[in-house]
């Protein structure tokens, strides 16, 4: 990704203008402060940069926003249902123990608002796109 941003109530939040990743967390109800710090581990080290490289090897900005619609369920109606989406009181910690996590592990972190209405923006390099599961 070459840069990527998100804006809430007419605000940029949270933006990277260089190489690195935008990460969009889902919770389910199952997922543990563990889970998070395994993500944490497995952004940070992915080499999936130009060359081959990590985050972690070229100093790498991270964006993290929440993101329960990863949760979604279409599979019957018309309508998708959020069931397997955890509840704020739930996934508000985890995935703000993936951005702890990050920091930690040394990365720069930015993000968006927990709960917001954000206006989300990328620029793909390639694109790439890949889903982690824990």
């Amino acid at each position: 990704m070459s840069s990527a941003s998100v804006v809430v109530d007419g605000q940029t939040v949270g933006a990277i203008d260089e190489p690195g990743l935008l990460v969009l967390v889902g919770v389910t109800h199952t997922d543990t402060r563990a889970e998070a710090a395994k993500l944490a581990a497995k952004l940070w080290g992915l080499r999936i940069l130009h060359g081959e490289k990590s985050c972690s090897d070229v100093s790498a900005p991270l964006l993290v926003i929440s993101q329960f619609t990863l949760y979604g369920d279409a599979r019957k109606g018309r309508r998708p249902t959020w069931q397997a989406a955890a509840p704020g009181p739930v996934a508000e910690p985890l995935v703000e123990a993936v951005v702890e996590e990050l920091r930690e592990l040394g990365a720069h972190v930015e993000t968006g608002v927990f709960g917001a209405d954000m206006k989300v923006s990328l620029v793909n390099d390639g694109p790439i796109t890949l889903v982690l599961d824990f």
